[in-house]
């Protein structure tokens, strides 16, 4: 991370509970995108690409490639 880049504190959370699937929580820990997943192997894959772009990228960037709304909308 550069020096003028600021932490993405977007977070991504994994379930089984009644079948699996990934949701992205926003700063302040509100699912904001969910995606069913037809098994864990798809599940664990998906929770993992989230979370290399959460490091990766801005979180004007990662709203923008996951098509999320700007906070407070």
């Amino acid at each position: 991370m550069t020096e003028t880049q600021t932490e993405n504190r977007y977070t991504v959370r994994l379930s089984d509970e009644g079948g699996w699937d990934v949701a992205i929580l926003d700063p302040e820990g509100t699912s904001v995108f969910h995606r069913a997943c037809a098994d864990e192997a798809e599940a664990r894959t998906f929770a993992s690409t989230v979370q290399q772009h959460i490091y990766w990228l801005s979180e004007p960037k990662f709203r923008s490639y996951y098509k999320l709304d700007e906070p407070g909308e």
